[in-house]
């Protein structure tokens, strides 16, 4: 998507070969009207795929995740990165490393908030080696529904995250596909 691949060129930080900061739109600072933009995006590229719910991983994808599920007329249902005692235990759960962070949590989904029936969009901020998007999807196919798609803002393409998930059946959608990085250098797939 140009819209937001200008953003990142305009904005975006390439601190080294893998770290993209993306703080001042996307995840620490949100402009409302690129997420309009993006939301309205996923909602038009999933729109045929008979999705009942959409999906995220706390924190940085709530944003993309919500517009996309307003324009969609569909429940958001967000993945918790940390326990909460008020879940009783009654949860599907899965152990997840962060690529950015290099911590590991446990993906947590409250088994209230999905049916067998339903067709998941997940939507998350980044792609790198997979491991969030895995993650979510164990949590899903354990609940018996199935994740129809994924939706990704910014894929970094010199990864492993699109081949993994495409080898394992899913449908990967990225906004802005990064084929490489380095201090002060953003590359996309379409330079």
């Amino acid at each position: 998507m140009k819209l937001l691949c200008d953003r990142i060129r305009k904005d975006g930080k390439a601190l080294n070969e893998s770290v993209l900061k993306v703080d001042s739109f996307i995840n620490h600072q949100v402009d409302p009207q690129l997420m309009e933009a993006l939301g309205e995006d996923f909602a038009r590229h999933f729109q045929d795929r008979g999705i009942t719910k959409v999906f995220t991983i706390e924190s940085s994808g709530i944003a993309p995740a919500y517009v996309t599920a307003r324009f969609m007329g569909l429940p958001l249902v967000i993945l918790k990165k940390q326990t909460s005692r008020i879940l009783n235990g009654n949860v599907y759960q899965t152990k997840v490393t962060s690529f950015t962070k290099g911590t590991t949590y446990q993906l947590t989904l409250d088994r209230k908030y999905i049916d067998p029936e339903d067709k998941i969009l997940l939507i998350d901020d980044f792609l790198a080696n997979g491991e969030a998007a895995t993650g979510a999807a164990t949590v899903i196919r354990e609940s018996g529904a199935e994740l129809t798609a994924i939706g990704i803002l910014i894929e970094k393409s010199f990864q492993r995250g699109r081949r993994r998930l495409e080898d394992a059946g899913y449908e990967v959608y990225s906004q802005a596909r990064i084929s490489r990085l380095d201090q002060g250098l953003i590359e996309f797939l379409e330079d």
